[in-house]
């Protein structure tokens, strides 16, 4: 950095900056964030968006009278960049943390009236605060639930800088630490899906051991889980493009890039369907197929590892019943295909009956399967889990599919995700696939924006906006 002052805040434009100028592509959570984080800190900034909306894979459309969220969206108290960043929007109040940790697990193995359990934490320092929920977690036998501690004291004992983890599955790992095909099942995976949309066999050692070692087993509070009570559409749209236009940032949706280059000056040039963007730098915040088709030759040593990093799919099927079935916000499954519930009645402003979201991460089985086979597998899912459901009138019944919404977490992925910087002077990448030792979360796409900004602001000499540093103060 050029200096240790920091920028007055949003929209604050330092004398000095005549001809400092970026371009984002990408409307995502990485594209606002670098957005965002560089308009703090004096940068004139156009944002460039494809889509109608803001938001990326994290959004809301309208369906009749509801509006739905393309996906269940949660966080967790350890996503620090991403709580910052509803801090920045103004939409912490609007997606609300759990005061503690507390998971209902049914378990449809088991026979009714001995089918819940609760994943929770206790007022106490980490390892106890899980101590008392995991010797009383009925879904495994005493012995395995003896074995768990042990294995969670390896798994802290585990260097996340050591990049032979990135080359190992969770899976083999777990089983070498004395964890059963139930325990894996039962604890591992229930989590470890959610997060990492990817089952233990199918994941680096070293994504699963930042998870679990950062959510459960570094602060007492940091799995509680917060999600939005309000259509994500609300924050990631709605109140980004107002933060985005009270920062004085130009926001063109519905914008296609077909190129970016660089010009003889050292400026880019960034087309646009009737018009060249001339800046400074440029950010990259598009899916890592996208940006390979944009890089400019020479950005990268080797731009093709990009497209070996694979992806994954997560459905979700929706359900609206003409009432409530549910009492709770939502709960996690075994001994069943349905893995997560949530209850979306009264963020999708229903006002009669109850609308459920399934939650389906892991699923390349059934990805493409047509409409009605899914509701034939998952309607007598759900009326096995919840009795309420068995008399009930399912008024709707469809599908949201994300085929590639996350990148696959497999091992060896780290090797292939770049970081922020490129070879090519003013480019600059983002996007929750990029280097930021977090899997493909709402929490890596915030923190690859900023890494983005933060690289970008200091090539241009330029001091990083204050609010950035709470980010690294947090984490």
């Amino acid at each position: 950095m050029s200096d240790g002052k920091a920028a007055d805040g949003p929209g604050a434009v330092p004398s000095d900056s005549r001809g400092r100028d970026a371009v984002v592509i990408g409307g995502g959570l990485a594209g606002v964030t670098a957005a965002l984080a560089l308009a703090d800190a004096g940068v004139r900034v156009t944002l460039v968006e494809g889509r109608p909306r803001l938001g990326g894979l994290a959004f809301s459309f309208r369906r009749g009278e509801l509006t739905v969220d393309n996906g269940q969206h949660v966080y967790m108290r350890c996503c620090t960049a991403y709580r910052w960043f509803l801090d920045r929007v103004g939409g912490t109040a609007l997606a609300p943390l759990q005061d503690r940790l507390d998971v209902p697990v049914l378990d449809l193995d088991r026979p009714e009236g001995r089918r819940l359990g609760r994943l929770r934490r206790d007022p106490l320092p980490v390892p106890l605060h899980l101590g008392r929920s995991l010797a009383a977690y009925p879904h495994l036998s005493l012995a395995e639930r003896a074995r768990v501690g042990r294995a969670a004291l390896a798994l802290k004992g585990l260097d996340l800088t050591d990049p032979a983890l990135d080359t190992q599955d969770f899976a083999s790992w777990l089983s070498a630490h004395g964890q059963s095909a139930r325990t894996i099942e039962a604890l591992w995976d229930l989590v470890g899906v959610a997060t990492l949309n990817a089952v233990a066999a199918d994941c680096s050692l070293g994504l699963a051991a930042m998870v679990f070692k950062t959510g459960l087993l570094s602060e007492p509070g940091a799995a509680d889980i917060g999600w939005a009570t309000v259509p994500l559409g609300d924050l990631h749209d709605r109140l980004a493009r107002e933060a985005l236009d009270a920062a004085g940032v130009r926001t063109e949706t519905r914008t296609r890039v077909s190129a970016v280059s660089a010009g003889p000056d050292g400026r880019w040039s960034v087309e646009v369907p009737g018009e060249s963007l001339r800046a400074d730098t440029v950010v990259l915040a598009v899916p890592q197929r996208e940006a390979h088709e944009l890089l400019p030759p020479g950005a990268l040593d080797d731009p093709d590892r990009l497209l070996e990093i694979g992806t994954a799919p997560i459905l979700n099927v929706h359900v609206v019943y003409d009432r409530t079935v549910l009492t709770r916000p939502f709960f996690a499954a075994l001994g069943t295909p349905v893995q997560w519930v949530f209850d979306r009645t009264a963020a999708s402003g229903l006002t009669d009956g109850q609308y459920l979201a399934v939650s389906q991460s892991a699923v390349q089985d059934e990805i493409d399967a047509p409409v009605a086979t899914l509701r034939e597998r998952y309607l007598p899912e759900l009326e096995r889990l919840l009795p309420g459901a068995r008399g009930a009138e399912v008024r709707d019944f469809f599908v949201t599919r994300e085929r590639t919404a996350t990148f696959a977490p497999a091992p060896g992925v780290g090797r292939l995700r770049p970081g922020a910087r490129t070879k090519a002077p003013g480019l600059y990448l983002a996007g929750a696939w990029t280097a930021t030792g977090w899997p493909a979360t709402m929490e890596s796409a915030v923190r690859s924006g900023v890494n983005a900004a933060d690289a970008a602001l200091s090539a241009l000499g330029r001091p990083r906006p204050r609010r950035l540093f709470d980010v690294e103060e947090a984490a």
